[in-house]
């Protein structure tokens, strides 16, 4: 989240006249991958909201997906509805969108109905957010979980491996590929070279917060070389 969304954005203010982004964070604190420490994390959301809209920020993100995830079926709603009340309550009223719900919507958007995904979480995590993605009537071909439990290790993969993770993956019944279904595991750099190699629609949980973000700034959605969601087609 703080690393490919200002990369994105930043790309914006040096291309497109007239548009300066500015971008602020708080922090839920979580170290270790785990539904414990998950469900500890999501508790701090609305000191969080409540942080962010000092700042009179125009959108807030709630950018961990398996946080929202790991609380059931639909939870982005009713997560999204009660930090937008929170941030009404503190005077900073804003759009709110989390990267779970914004996924969700970017598959949607593609119109994809089946998807091939890969996440860095371990097995029983990974099976959650599929899950809750098939509750959203999309269904789940394929996936990989990279297993890796430290959240800090998650940030520190290494793009580019994604290019040869993803030959791995069934992606022969896929509409589409979910490069990263996690805004910590950076996947920027690959996500085109996998859409042209594949040939179907790749998008990561970061491109679809992007997205979300600009379609509620009523901007249009175009990022080059980010896969075809930010393509500007749609």
């Amino acid at each position: 989240m703080e690393t490919e969304i200002p990369r994105m954005l930043a790309w914006r203010m040096n291309e497109v006249a007239q548009e300066t982004f500015t971008f602020h964070s708080s922090r839920m604190r979580m170290m270790h991958v785990t539904p414990e420490q998950l469900k500890a994390m999501d508790v701090e959301s609305d000191r969080c909201a409540a942080e962010l809209s000092d700042a009179r920020c125009d959108v807030l993100a709630y950018a961990c997906l398996v946080a929202i995830m790991c609380q059931g079926p639909g939870y982005h709603e009713s997560s999204e509805r009660r930090l937008s009340q929170v941030a009404v309550e503190n005077g900073g009223a804003a759009d709110v969108i989390s990267s779970a719900g914004a996924l969700i919507a970017g598959i949607h958007t593609l119109g994809a109905k089946k998807i091939a995904l890969i996440a860095p979480y371990m097995k029983p995590l990974t099976q959650t957010v599929i899950e809750y993605i098939q509750a959203e009537n999309i269904e789940v071909t394929d996936s990989i979980s990279l297993e890796i439990p430290d959240n800090l290790e998650v940030g520190r993969q290494d793009p580019l491996n994604l290019v040869e993770i993803v030959k791995r993956l069934d992606t022969s019944q896929a509409d589409a590929v979910v490069l990263s279904a996690c805004v910590q595991m950076p996947c920027l750099e690959a996500i085109q070279k996998v859409e042209d190699a594949i040939g179907l629609p790749v998008l990561s949980a970061a491109t679809s917060t992007v997205y979300q973000i600009l379609k509620r700034l009523e901007l249009k959605p175009f990022v080059p070389n980010a896969g075809r969601l930010l393509s500007g087609a749609y």
